[in-house]
């Protein structure tokens, strides 16, 4: 699928940019950054509980000198341009994926991988680790996209319209299951042992209303507040992904701010990441009753089953070619 420009002139286009605010940062300190507007597009829906906290605990912090203005529902830029969007200097903010940023660095693919992440708090303490530097500036310096925290979007499920009960990878021969449009993606969704199809998260309620996708994986706390349960028919509790978005603003904008501007930023977005995590890990502990109550079939398959399959397929996969040395090792020394 050809993108909105050629993406080789946006890490030149951004490459450049970046090299400009560090000659800048180094001739001279920046003015106090005044009535600067950040409009941040991500496709989730203005419920979803990252779009909840950018709104209620982002936005109001840094309100003395930016304005946060967000566009929800993918309404500004389609689901994975956002980046580019960017890195070109037609957006500010947005809420990204590793897989989105794998499809122009990718080193992040590593962070695609089924069953790495063990939950929430490790998520979060692998973002902070230095072990993340490498990757972060990398981001910087060729995208013009600084990453300020990490957002827990919570363990993915298989979410189906059919009633066949599924234990193991063998029982998904067969099952069209959406998956977002990128490489990464789709191969999650084959590493599932499912047949993955390309659907935009906007386009999810009526795929699978029409039959045209058998089932599609999200968190619990998305299946409810998307309302994807009023067209499936059961949950298997896969877990496969401890799933993870990351806040993202220009490096350029960044830069425009002064150190104490950028303190109330990081400080911020980590509140705002925070909350949102808090929330998530509330509502799925709860939502297996509510489903249940809708009439859903929930239940555990044979998660040491899928666990070997991801992992052996991501092994075997070009994708691993792309990762750094010992970087699997240190991710799961993180404690």
């Amino acid at each position: 699928m050809t993108t909105m420009f050629d993406r080789r002139d946006v890490l030149r286009q951004a490459a450049l940019a970046g090299a400009a605010g560090v000659a800048l940062s180094a001739g001279m300190k920046p003015a106090l950054a005044q009535g600067v507007t950040l409009r941040l597009s991500a496709p989730m829906t203005p419920t979803d509980q990252r779009a909840v906290a950018m709104t209620e605990i982002f936005g109001p912090a840094v309100k003395d000198f930016a304005t946060l203005q967000p566009h929800w529902n993918a309404t500004l830029f389609k689901q994975g341009t956002e980046l580019e969007a960017i890195a070109r200097g037609n957006l500010e903010m947005s809420i990204t994926s590793p897989q989105e940023l794998a499809t122009l660095i990718p080193a992040w693919s590593i962070f695609t991988a089924g069953y790495l992440l063990r939950d929430a708090e490790h998520q979060k303490k692998v973002f902070a680790d230095p072990l993340m530097n490498d990757l972060k500036k990398t981001t910087e310096d060729r995208l013009g996209v600084k990453l300020l925290s990490v957002m827990y979007l919570g363990r993915r499920q298989v979410n189906l319209r059919t009633e066949k009960e599924i234990k193991t990878p063998a029982d998904m021969a067969g099952i069209k299951l959406r998956m977002p449009g990128t490489e990464a993606w789709l191969f999650l969704g084959q590493a599932l042992g499912a047949n993955p199809l390309p659907v935009a998260f906007t386009e999810i309620y009526t795929a699978l209303q029409s039959g045209a996708v058998d089932g599609q994986d999200n968190p619990l706390p998305t299946v409810r507040d998307s309302k994807f349960f009023e067209v499936t028919k059961q949950i298997v509790l896969t877990s496969h992904l401890v799933d993870q978005n990351y806040i993202a603003l220009s490096k350029k904008v960044w830069d425009r701010f002064t150190p104490a501007q950028q303190a109330v930023v990081q400080k911020a977005a980590d509140d705002a990441a925070e909350s949102g995590r808090k929330k998530q890990l509330a509502l799925e502990a709860e939502l297996e009753g509510f489903f249940k109550e809708k009439g859903l079939k929930v239940y555990t398959p044979d998660i040491e089953a899928f666990r070997k399959k991801v992992q052996a397929d991501y092994l075997a996969s070009k994708f691993a070619k792309d990762w750094p040395p010992g970087m699997i090792d240190k991710i799961n020394a993180v404690k």
